[in-house]
C-alpha cells in the first residue's frame, strides 16, 4: 500500500484547512453547540454551510468539472474527509444523495436526469433520501412489498419505507418500488426517484433513544410518479441499487479512523482525569481497541491505494464495514468500563459527558443498519473466501 500524498494533494490538504478554520464559527467548535439546537435549526445551519462550502469549491472533490465538481483524486477526497473532521465541521446534510445517488445518476442516468439532479444536489438545494428498508425488509432487502402500479405515464405508489434518514426533511427519494405485478425478490423492482411533498407521501419522525430524529418512516398513499423518473431501466432497480451501493467503497475509513481515534483519546483522557488509567483489566480493553483502529487506518490506506489504483474493490466492502463498525462499538463499551458504576450519568467529576453518551447509544446501531454484521460475514464468507453457502 501507499501511505503517502502527492505534493498537489498535500498543496489541497493547506487550502481546505485554511478555508475551514476560517469560516467554521468558533461557536460551532464549542462542545454542546449542536446537541442544544432543535433538529430544524440545526439542520438548517448545516444546510447553509455547505452551500457556501460548495460553492467555494470544496464539494464533490472526485466530481468531474463538468458536473460542478473538482475534478480532484482519490487522495484529495481522503484529505477532504480526514480534515472535515479534524476541525470538527458539522456533518452533512445530503450525505446519501452526494455520497450515492449523485455518481449512480453520472454513471446510468439520462442527460435529462444529470441536468436536473446533480447541480441542486451538490449546492443543497434539494436534499434527497434513500427510500430501502420497510418494515419487512430491512437486511432481507429483496422481501420488499411498497408497489408502484402503472397507470398512463405514471406509477402510483402505496407502501412505507423506514428508518430514512432526514425524511422529514427530504425533498426527494430515491426509492425500491416493486413495479412489475406478482415479481418476487430480486426481480420486478424499480429505482423511482420521487418527490416528497406532494399529495400522498407522508413523512413521520423517528426518536430515538439518543432523543435525535434523524431517522424517519414515510407512507405512500396513491402518490404518483412519472415513469420518466426511473434510475435505469424500469424492472431492472436491483442491479441499479447494487451499483448505488457500490460508491460506499473508496477511502470512507479514512475520516471514521480519524474522528474514532480522537474520542479514543477523549476516553483515555476521562480514564486518567478519574484515576482509572492504572486498571489492568480497562488497559488491556483500551489496547485491544486501539490495535483494531491502527487496522481500521492500515486497511483504509489499502483500499485507497486500490481505488487510486483504478481497481475493482468488489465484496471487500463488506470487510471494510466489519472492519470499522465493531471497533467502534468495542470503543463505546470501553467508555461505559471506565465510567462503571457512573455510567448513565451525565455529569462526573465536573465533566460534560451528554454528547459522550449520545455516541455510546449510537454506537449500539452501526453493525446493524448498511447491512448487519451477519450479513457482511456471509459475504465475505462466500464472495471473498469462496466459503460455501
Amino acid at each position: 500500500m501507499d501511505l503517502t500524498y502527492t505534493p498537489a494533494e498535500e498543496e489541497f490538504r493547506r487550502e481546505l484547512r485554511s478555508w475551514l478554520q476560517a469560516n467554521i464559527p468558533v461557536d460551532w467548535r464549542r462542545p454542546g453547540y449542536w446537541a442544544a439546537l432543535d433538529d430544524d435549526e440545526s439542520f438548517r445551519q448545516r444546510r447553509a454551510w455547505e452551500r457556501d462550502k460548495a460553492d467555494a469549491g470544496f464539494a464533490g472533490i472526485e466530481w468531474p468539472t463538468e458536473y460542478g465538481g473538482r475534478g480532484g483524486t482519490p487522495g484529495m477526497k481522503a484529505i477532504y474527509d480526514q480534515e472535515m473532521v479534524l476541525a470538527d465541521a458539522p456533518r452533512t446534510v445530503n450525505a446519501l444523495g452526494l455520497a450515492f445517488l449523485a455518481p449512480t445518476v453520472m454513471t446510468i442516468g439520462t442527460e435529462a436526469q444529470r441536468k436536473e439532479i446533480i447541480g441542486p444536489l451538490l449546492r443543497n438545494e434539494v436534499i434527497w433520501c434513500q427510500g430501502f428498508s420497510e418494515p419487512g425488509a430491512g437486511s432481507d432487502l429483496a422481501a420488499l412489498a411498497t408497489k408502484g402500479v402503472r397507470d398512463g405515464d405514471d406509477f402510483v405508489i402505496n407502501g412505507q419505507k423506514v428508518w430514512t434518514t432526514n425524511a422529514v426533511h427530504g425533498d426527494k427519494i430515491f426509492a425500491l418500488i416493486r413495479t412489475e405485478p406478482g415479481s418476487v425478490r430480486h426481480r420486478g423492482i424499480s429505482m423511482l426517484l420521487i418527490d416528497l411533498h406532494q399529495p400522498g407521501v407522508e413523512a413521520r419522525p423517528l426518536r430515538q433513544m439518543s432523543g435525535a430524529s434523524e431517522f424517519g418512516e414515510v407512507f405512500f398513499s396513491d402518490a404518483r410518479v412519472p415513469a420518466t423518473d426511473c434510475l435505469g431501466e424500469i424492472g431492472d432497480g436491483w442491479r441499479t441499487a447494487m451499483l448505488l451501493l457500490s460508491f460506499e467503497r473508496g477511502a470512507s475509513g479514512i475520516a471514521q479512523y480519524t474522528e474514532f481515534r480522537r474520542q479514543y483519546d477523549h476516553i483515555v483522557a476521562i480514564a486518567k482525569r478519574l484515576g482509572r488509567d492504572g486498571d489492568p483489566l480497562l488497559r488491556d480493553k483500551l489496547a485491544r481497541v486501539l490495535t483494531d483502529l491502527e487496522c481500521l487506518r492500515l486497511h483504509a490506506m489499502h483500499v485507497l491505494t486500490k481505488v487510486e489504483q483504478g481497481q475493482d474493490l468488489g465484496f471487500e466492502a463488506s470487510m471494510t464495514k466489519l472492519i470499522w463498525s465493531e471497533p467502534f462499538q468495542d470503543l463505546w463499551e470501553v467508555f461505559d468500563d471506565v465510567l462503571g458504576p457512573d455510567a448513565t450519568l451525565t455529569d462526573v467529576d465536573g465533566l460534560d459527558l451528554a454528547p459522550l453518551h449520545a455516541q455510546a447509544m449510537w454506537s449500539r446501531s452501526v453493525t446493524i443498519w448498511g447491512g448487519s454484521s451477519q450479513v457482511q460475514r456471509n459475504v465475505t464468507a462466500e464472495r471473498v473466501l469462496g466459503l460455501p453457502r
